[in-house]
């Protein structure tokens, strides 16, 4: 019985972690929820933040679509098997993947193939440290690769952008954790959470760093100078206005979580894992005997469910437009940064593989005055043959930036949705060719998913659940223009805004 129940303790945590955001993580999402005035565009975000977690909750289906690379850290006992945990968390997992819970996420490195079942070389990463005491802890992270992405490393001295050297201290630190923040902007699924970690090599800093993001939310640091810096951080990065989004408001980060380590003297790191507001995080206390779980963390104080708004004035303050495609040139050339668009009728899905294979083959369907939105869901087949979305996110745009303005001009595109924003070649593309780049809030996967109606056809699924060019039918999808046919980016005014306040700080604060 105990491997038995070994198996379906991790699987009750996989599932757990995907559906079902801890509730210190609620704390801080509701926080930000009331910094911000209603009617702007970081209200109605942070509106569709929470109704989406009310609804991953009720469904018991994915918070976001990219449900990430597992990554448990155990504890064990001496004298466990670690090796019937590890083969407990792969059935687990494999389950957890054919059930929906998680996205098939795991692709061959040199092939580009997905196992479709989130194992592979490597996959799932399993740590392993034994401890006295006498039950196993197993704590596990989903981080999705659009927060993944936006990890970085400092190596000091090092000169940065609006702030100037940052030098081999506490304040050439606390520059590195702020800049951190300004270069994440909006793609990283912000309002977000970060940990860090001081010293150490290049990966055992951003181990530390990611071991970081396992603390309570509002925990406080037992080392009273970075104690203060946490504090110091979280207020002074909310004063940047990037917000919700990248979209401008108050709420731009919710956590920062600051570790270290010893280093060698030639070598100082400055790590920092970024982490997205679906911070799906748990851990699970396990009877070392019997496999059962004996205690849930992050279970402090009441589970919060979200109010939905009295009426739908979030979006109150913005003109809203309907569309249907195909979307003609006059219609596009009408839409300005600040609109509201709602969407019904046909689009595709196209991420990282489609857009390779677009700049070099014929599209398999007309995309004429078509709209292609940078998403890879999470998709069931049913016994019938149908296809069901369970989850249904944007992804990060910016990937797509080599490619994204040639293609549209190329096939006709005329809109183009995913989240964080893309540059200036796209920028460029959308004014000369009569496009638009329309901002999905990221993360909302259940949200998004309610708003398919039907999954219509699909191609080049040779390519993986996630990268297959999905057809579908949609019903009053909702995103925001942030960067028009006139060359308007809101994204770029926010970098820009947000660089200037950052300069504000480049005098030294901590000795």
């Amino acid at each position: 019985m105990y491997i038995e129940n070994l198996e379906k303790s991790m699987y009750e945590l996989v599932c757990e972690t995907s559906t079902n955001l801890p509730k210190d993580v609620r704390r801080a999402v509701k926080a930000a929820r009331e910094l911000e005035d209603a009617g702007t565009r970081a209200a109605m975000s942070l509106d569709t933040i929470a109704k989406n977690i009310n609804m991953a909750d009720e469904k018991l289906s994915p918070i976001c679509q990219d449900t990430g690379l597992p990554t448990f850290k155990i504890k064990t006992p001496v004298g466990v098997n670690q090796l019937e945990i590890k083969a407990a968390i792969r059935r687990a997992i494999e389950q957890a993947t054919k059930d929906g819970k998680l996205r098939p996420n795991a692709v061959d490195s040199l092939t580009g193939e997905n196992s479709g079942d989130n194992l592979g070389l490597g996959l799932p990463v399993v740590k392993f440290e034994q401890w006295e005491e006498n039950h196993i802890e197993v704590k596990l992270i989903l981080k999705g690769g659009g927060c993944e992405n936006k990890n970085i490393q400092y190596s000091l001295p090092a000169e940065l952008e609006g702030l100037g050297r940052a030098g081999r201290d506490l304040d050439g630190i606390r520059k590195c954790i702020l800049h951190s923040v300004y270069q994440a902007q909006g793609q990283g699924c912000s309002a977000g959470f970060i940990g860090v970690g001081i010293g150490g090599d290049r990966s055992s800093g951003y181990d530390l760093a990611k071991e970081q993001l396992f603390r309570e939310v509002d925990d406080v640091n037992p080392i009273p100078e970075l104690a203060e810096l946490e504090r110091y951080i979280l207020k002074t990065a909310n004063t940047l206005g990037i917000g919700t989004m990248g979209f401008g408001g108050e709420a731009t980060l919710l956590g920062c979580k600051i570790g270290v380590m010893h280093r060698i003297p030639a070598s100082f790191y400055v790590s920092v894992a970024y982490n997205c507001w679906a911070y799906r995080r748990m851990a699970v206390d396990i009877d070392a005997n019997t496999g059962e779980i004996q205690h849930w963390h992050y279970n402090d104080g009441d589970k919060l469910t979200f109010e939905e708004p009295a009426q739908d004035d979030s979006i109150q303050s913005s003109r809203v437009v309907e569309l249907t495609a195909p979307i003609t040139e006059e219609q596009i050339r009408d839409l300005k940064v600040g609109d509201v668009v709602k969407i019904s009728g046909r689009m595709y899905t196209g991420r990282d593989a489609i857009h390779k294979y677009l700049s070099d083959n014929d599209s398999p369907v007309d995309l004429n005055g078509q709209i292609i939105y940078h998403c890879g869901p999470v998709v069931l087949k049913n016994e019938d043959g149908s296809y069901e979305i369970k989850a249904a996110g944007p992804t990060t745009s910016i990937r797509e930036e080599p490619y994204q303005g040639d293609i549209m001009k190329k096939f006709g595109i005329r809109a183009v949705i995913g989240k964080g924003g893309m540059g200036p070649k796209t920028l460029a593309a959308l004014e000369e060719h009569g496009g638009v780049y329309l901002n999905a809030i990221g993360g909302a996967a259940q949200y998004y998913a309610d708003c398919i109606k039907a999954v219509e056809g699909v191609d080049l699924l040779q390519f993986g659940i996630p990268e297959a060019m999905w057809h579908l039918r949609v019903e009053d999808f909702t995103a925001v223009v942030t960067m028009d046919s006139h060359g308007n980016s809101l994204h770029a005014d926010v970098d820009k805004s947000s660089l200037d306040k950052l300069a504000q700080y480049k005098e030294k604060v901590f000795a």
